[in-house]
């Protein structure tokens, strides 16, 4: 499943009450969680990012950014970092009451044949396959899952539909889980979410509904589908864009946008007509060079 915490290699191997904290001999915010040791790494803009590693037995204090190769994303500040690691810890203590068992089975799966199996229930398998993997439910248990997110072969692959049956079957997984489940489920299939539980998504609680809301409102804008640093002009972004960022259709335009101001966003950039300059000029871009060139 695609969590974004440890899931793959729980802290199993100690009985830790709680994460244990120091700095790394480089000064970052470091932490053991079982046999996991986690880090806070500074990226640019002032950003920073979670990363870890596995079984790393010297101190914490003796420890460098080389030591860690995962990474799980964004954290804010070192006060996020510390309540994701009691989160992990907790996770890791609800883990091993559970006590999935895994086992070998030889099957097939949608993502190929299963190199390993873990047991959530009788009838509720999950398979790891060499690229992918995710769960397969007997007919009996996926009756249970809710119509809307229902997979008719009873095959739930572990990025995203995965959460139905977390849902279905809660007392099956961790508190940490449910709420990458629930998160997952508002994010991919907000209809669902809101028909399961009766009351609407808010602005900013499902990116899906969020994503058809930019839709809607910037249908008749002019919304960038390519953008490259220009090489003929300094600190100058080209972009190319259609309206409503339609990607099958002949009508583009070119449009030169300062550098400094060009961010993504969440979705896509939009062009303001008022302060981005239309461009016909010598381009960057190797499908329009010979259009610009030619008699």
């Amino acid at each position: 499943m695609n969590t974004p915490a440890l899931q793959a290699k729980a802290a199993s191997a100690r009985d830790l009450p709680g994460p244990e904290f120091s700095r790394s001999a480089d000064d970052l915010p470091v932490a053991r969680v079982g046999d996991l040791v986690f880090a806070m790494v500074s990226g640019r803009d002032g950003q920073h990012f979670l990363v870890s590693a596995w079984r790393v037995a010297r101190p914490l204090s003796e420890l460098k950014r080389d030591d860690f190769y995962s990474h799980h994303g964004a954290v804010a500040d070192e006060a996020e970092f510390q309540a994701r690691m009691f989160e992990q810890a907790e996770y890791s203590r609800e883990l091993r009451a559970l006590a999935r068992p895994t086992v070998r089975m030889n099957c097939s799966t949608p993502w190929g044949p299963s190199q390993g199996a873990t047991v959530y229930a009788e009838g509720i398998v999950s398979h790891t396959t060499a690229g992918h993997g995710g769960f397969k439910l007997c007919n009996e248990c996926n009756v249970k899952i809710h119509p809307m997110l229902r997979c008719a072969g009873g095959w739930y692959e572990e990025d995203t539909a995965w959460a139905a049956i977390a849902l279905a079957y809660p007392n099956l997984f961790t508190g940490y889980e449910r709420k990458c489940a629930d998160r997952t489920i508002r994010d991919s299939w907000p209809d669902a979410w809101e028909a399961i539980f009766g009351r609407p998504l808010a602005p900013g609680e499902s990116h899906e509904k969020d994503r058809r809301a930019f839709e809607r409102e910037h249908a008749g804008d002019w919304i960038v589908i390519s953008a490259l640093r220009s090489e003929q002009h300094a600190g100058i972004t080209e972009v190319i864009a259609t309206i409503g960022g339609l990607r099958a259709t002949d009508e583009e335009r070119r449009y030169l946008v300062p550098r400094d101001e060009y961010e993504v966003g969440r979705f896509c950039f939009v062009i303001d007509p008022a302060r981005h300059a239309a461009y016909d000029g010598p381009s960057s871009f190797i499908n329009w060079q010979a259009r610009v060139t030619s008699p």
